[in-house]
């Protein structure tokens, strides 16, 4: 059930402009291309690899966004900014099975046009940490998810 590496981090800014160009002009990420949610994002990018996601937060965000993100924190400053952290891994079987025995409470989530299979889970202080796996594993294993959800 390898952690592979830090995928990326959202903050929920309350001004998704200024946050963004804070970001690329103070550390050098640079905008860079996202799915298509339905509510406003911007990805930000070192190289290649897209690190910090941002969308609009606070409490009057848009109802896609809070379905979609599971929206906790309505902060817009201080650390309740960062809505989630999210790390690529493998083995989604065995991470599955690890937290079975860890009694943990998960969420799942397909992402097609993406080719994700997520899995969400807080840890003790309420942090929402997101798993990505290929969604290739996801065959194998089809019958076992569908009892999961």
């Amino acid at each position: 059930m390898p952690v592979h590496h830090l995928e990326h981090f959202l903050i929920q800014p309350a001004d998704l402009e200024v946050t963004a160009a804070w970001w690329c002009d103070v550390l050098g990420l640079e905008e860079g291309p996202h799915p298509e949610f339905g509510f406003p994002v911007k990805w930000l990018y070192i190289g290649e690899k897209d690190v910090v996601h941002l969308s609009p937060g606070g409490p009057d965000v848009a109802e896609k966004r809070k379905r979609y993100l599971g929206q906790q924190s309505t902060d817009v400053v201080g650390t309740g900014v960062v809505d989630h952290v999210a790390f690529r891994c493998t083995d989604l079987q065995h991470m599955l099975a690890h937290l079975r025995e860890k009694k943990i409470d998960v969420k799942h989530r397909r992402v097609n046009d993406q080719a994700l299979y997520q899995l969400f889970l807080l840890d003790p202080n309420g942090v929402k940490v997101e798993l990505n796996f290929d969604v290739d594993e996801v065959i194998s294993i089809e019958e076992e998810l569908l009892l999961e959800n």
